[in-house]
């Protein structure tokens, strides 16, 4: 479990809309006040405003996305409705420096569609994503003085992808320049698309002196292990922080972080297939389907950089307001979904064989171009009592992910998001704290038809101990 981490629809983009279910339960600003060790995901700075001593937080998130897709007298929703994401954190604050160590999911995405549903494109098995990205952290923070703390991180980040991904022939071929496709969503090349131009559109003494395939009822992209913890695309590399708060008065803290660009290697896997059902001569004008087995590496996946910043005001001794911007960076990292799967030099299925698909390769390109995000979260906490708060706030932002090229299977869309959040004193040492996150239904219709549909209820809960 420690080494692992539950990928979900998250709702800022990939990101969760907030951190730790004190920020969260405002919004999700985080930046110039203490929300206990969830602050290395958000601004580590923050670390140095905890008191001296020690804190360990014990939290876990549920999510609940409700994503479905539908075309004119067909619908399909997604089964994954329901992830959980552990996140633990431990820091000590002793004279002016703060450190620890955590651990948090990340965020990413997943859908599951049923085999009967028109997202499978006629090849009778279910069609899934699921991409999670989570970090292990090693902060520090440093009272330079009264008024000023820096912090930083360092993150060993890693994340994995399971995709079971069906296309129809029609949606194949427009990725393939060489069967006439416009390549408007994506492209296809390498030698095993060669190969299969050749079979298409070259008249072969094997098959009469005629192409030896004349259709292509659907493609499959398949690489999972239906593992609830885990994809089976692995990789990983490191990542960063720095952040700043400055405290302007007794009553107004201000602010800001940097959060660096990951640093990932390719998310690689053995034992996937590329699936093709197709017909012709060669087939004996049969349907069939030719399992082709090799390796899959997702190039260049990483997560975007992003800017903070924002304030804390202390209205009152038992009501405090804030608010924070980010800009993320999507448009960087989120151009476009690249794979390239290299066939085993020895295929099992004799027609792979016949078509010497063995050692072949094939590389697909999902054209993205997602926009930048600017996320405004505001909050407010009141003291009801001495040991019990009450919290509010508001997640608004824009969707980054273009109509054109939205795919159902990464339906990132959601936009704005209400949040509430309690905390409760059980005693001097122990607190509890749970956050509740609403995210109104958001519909939009993709460049090839398909209306997408997204909803999401999230909640997290969150165990200190001081000591």
């Amino acid at each position: 479990m420690f080494f692992s981490t539950t990928s979900a629809l998250a709702t800022d983009g990939m990101n969760l809309e907030g951190y730790g279910p004190i920020a969260t339960g405002m919004g999700g600003a985080s930046m110039a006040y203490d929300n206990g060790t969830a602050g290395v995901m958000n601004n580590p700075a923050t670390l140095g405003l905890m008191p001296e001593g020690n804190r360990l937080d014990v939290a876990l998130g549920y999510l609940g996305p409700h994503v479905s897709a539908s075309v004119p007298g067909q619908e399909a929703s997604s089964s994954a409705n329901a992830f959980y994401m552990p996140a633990l954190g431990w820091v000590k604050k002793a004279g002016p420096m703060a450190y620890g160590i955590a651990l948090f999911s990340q965020g990413g995405m997943g859908t599951e569609y049923d085999k009967n549903s028109f997202m499978a494109a006629g090849s009778g098995q279910n069609v899934r994503s699921e991409l999670g990205v989570g970090r292990v952290l090693f902060p520090v923070a440093y009272e330079v003085n009264k008024n000023f703390i820096i912090g930083g991180s360092l993150d060993f980040v890693w994340a994995s992808l399971d995709l079971k991904m069906a296309l129809s022939g029609a949606q194949f071929s427009d990725m393939v320049a060489g069967l006439g496709g416009t390549q408007t969503y994506g492209a296809a090349s390498g030698s095993m698309v060669n190969t299969l131009v050749g079979a298409f559109t070259v008249p072969q003494a094997m098959c009469g002196g005629v192409p030896c395939l004349s259709s292509m009822s659907w493609a499959r992209f398949d690489f999972s292990d239906d593992s609830p913890f885990t994809g089976k695309a692995k990789g990983d590399g490191f990542g960063g922080k720095i952040g700043g708060v400055y405290k302007a008065s007794d009553k107004l803290a201000l602010g800001a972080t940097y959060h660096s660009k990951t640093w990932l290697g390719d998310l690689e896997a053995t034992g996937a297939t590329v699936s093709m059902n197709v017909t012709g001569p060669a087939t004996g004008g049969v349907a069939t389907t030719i399992p082709v087995t090799g390796k899959i590496a997702v190039k260049d996946f990483q997560w975007p950089q992003m800017i903070g910043a924002g304030a804390a005001y202390q209205l009152s001794q038992k009501t405090m307001l804030v608010f924070d911007y980010k800009w993320i960076n999507w448009a960087d990292v989120m151009k476009s979904f690249k794979m390239t799967f290299t066939a085993d030099s020895t295929q099992s299925d004799p027609n792979a064989t016949a078509f010497s698909l063995g050692g072949q390769s094939l590389d697909a390109t999902l054209f993205q171009k997602w926009k930048d995000q600017h996320v405004f979260m505001l909050g407010a906490a009141y003291m009801l009592t001495d040991v019990f708060t009450v919290r509010g706030g508001l997640n608004i932002t824009n969707n980054p992910i273009p109509n054109t090229y939205l795919n159902p299977l990464f339906p990132a869309i959601e936009r704005n998001h209400a949040t509430l959040g309690t905390g409760y004193m059980l005693s001097k040492a122990s607190t509890v704290d749970l956050s509740y996150t609403y995210a109104p239904k958001v519909e939009t219709i993709n460049g090839q038809g398909v209306k997408v549909s997204h909803y999401q209820t999230n909640a997290q809960v969150m165990y200190s101990y001081r000591f």
